[in-house]
């Protein structure tokens, strides 16, 4: 009898238990819409359901009322931040060119040699030929520009990575061996320094293997970018030689003329360019392209001739749709992102074409060659940064793709204009007679 009795107590505190259980578990599982105040029986509440409604709506809603805030403050400081460092590497490269024609008089003399775009000599008395035969020179070059490009574009379109990779590789080979070998040796004949063959071309072997490697594959964000300036400059520093004079100003103001048709058009090259791009989430070519951030990290590569991007925004939808369906996604400034801390730091940046770099140098160095005064270059130097800015201006207003350099080189050559036309002469005309302002 004991033990039945004891059974039979077991039993009941057993069904006790049960019976007691289950009125309570739907106190433990609240209506996550309902407020927690508002609960008949709040101490039947645990504090983890307590804590739930506040975490789904309240850092919600927070996030995103402080969502236009944090674009604010993004867009100050990747905006103003690599605005600045787009300015300091256009600076470098016009300096190492204006450097190296003043010092340098190998590409600042005249010769009879001439690209094989530029066909057509201007070594004549009659101004009309000359000015016909500048117009033709610009035709041919803007037409070899233009199929390029087209060519340029369908590749990528096709997806033959493969041949433009080539392509551009062995353009970076000319330009980091023979024309950095062409370069080192005009430099060594100016100053008389006497440098046998083995050195300079283990010189030019280091240098131009460092530079293929940090342009083609991966490298340090500065030596990347300080490869991309040298490169440019030694570009424009062969334009500025084999280019006549009146062809170079002509094919500048056309240039121009052509990056405004080939971004905005609807059915420009380099718009359907970067459009593919984006729609691939691909980046475009480094070797096309100067960047303040790191170009292998950059998803998408924005907008042709500036842009800013950013990767890490591509990512996110994929890894809120792979949460479990029994947890709730938590709010974007609550995920553990596990980026890579130098992704998280180069992730944005403004992009630059190198064109852009190569045709602002060709300018201020055909300035200080061709005028040879400081005030000249100065001024042209000037109204390419200005012009800039004011790119990068609208393009904060407008946020969508813009020309970098119709701006930038229609200011500068009417500063030069000016400045060799009117400016010099009064300026010389006031040293004539000594008047000082």
């Amino acid at each position: 009898m004991n033990a039945s009795d004891s059974e039979d107590d077991s039993y009941d505190e057993r069904t006790a238990l049960v019976s007691s259980e289950n009125p309570a578990v739907p106190s433990y599982r609240p209506d996550p819409d309902l407020d927690p105040g508002q609960d008949p029986d709040p101490s039947k509440v645990t504090p983890q359901a307590q804590s739930r409604p506040s975490r789904r709506v309240g850092p919600e809603g927070g996030a995103q009322e402080a969502e236009p805030d944090e674009e604010e403050e993004l867009t100050l400081k990747y905006g103003a931040k690599h605005v600045i460092m787009l300015f300091v590497p256009v600076t470098l490269c016009m300096a190492v060119v204006v450097a190296t024609i003043k010092s340098v008089s190998f590409y600042s003399e005249k010769t009879d040699q001439q690209l094989i775009y530029t066909p057509f000599t201007e070594n004549t008395a009659s101004v009309g030929r000359r000015l016909l035969n500048s117009v033709l020179n610009t035709i041919i070059m803007i037409s070899v520009i233009v199929v390029m490009t087209m060519v340029l574009v369908l590749l990528y379109k096709y997806r033959c990575y493969k041949f433009i990779h080539g392509w551009l590789i062995l353009s970076s080979l000319l330009l980091l061996f023979w024309f950095s070998f062409m370069y080192l040796g005009e430099v060594f004949k100016t100053y008389n320094v006497a440098v046998d063959y083995p050195s300079v071309g283990l010189l030019v072997w280091n240098f131009g293997a460092v530079g293929m490697v940090c342009i083609h594959w991966r490298g340090p964000l500065t030596l990347q970018q300080a490869y991309l300036i040298l490169i440019s400059a030694l570009m424009a520093l062969v334009f500025i030689k084999y280019l006549p004079e009146w062809s170079a100003w002509v094919i500048l103001g056309a240039i121009s003329v052509y990056d405004l048709v080939a971004v905005l058009c609807p059915k420009g090259p380099l718009r359907m360019l970067v459009e593919t791009a984006q729609e691939r989430n691909e980046p475009i070519f480094p070797a096309l392209i100067y960047s303040s951030a790191m170009m292998w990290t950059v998803g998408v590569a924005g907008m042709g001739g500036v842009a800013m991007a950013n990767p890490a925004d591509a990512r996110r939808p994929e890894a809120e749709e792979a949460e479990p369906s029994g947890r709730r996604a938590e709010p974007e400034s609550q995920q553990p992102r596990h980026f890579p801390q130098d992704e998280l730091e180069e992730e944005r940046g403004v992009k630059l074409g190198l064109g852009d770099f190569i045709f602002y140098s060709v300018l201020v160095g055909k300035a200080a060659a061709t005028g040879g005064d400081w005030n000249t270059t100065l001024a042209c130097f000037v109204a390419i940064l200005i012009g800039l800015c004011l790119t990068l201006l609208l393009l904060a207003l407008c946020r969508k793709a813009l020309p970098a350099l119709p701006i930038s080189i229609t200011f500068g050559l009417i500063f030069y204009f000016s400045t060799d036309f009117l400016v010099q002469p009064f300026m010389d005309n006031l040293a004539n007679h000594q008047y000082y302002i």
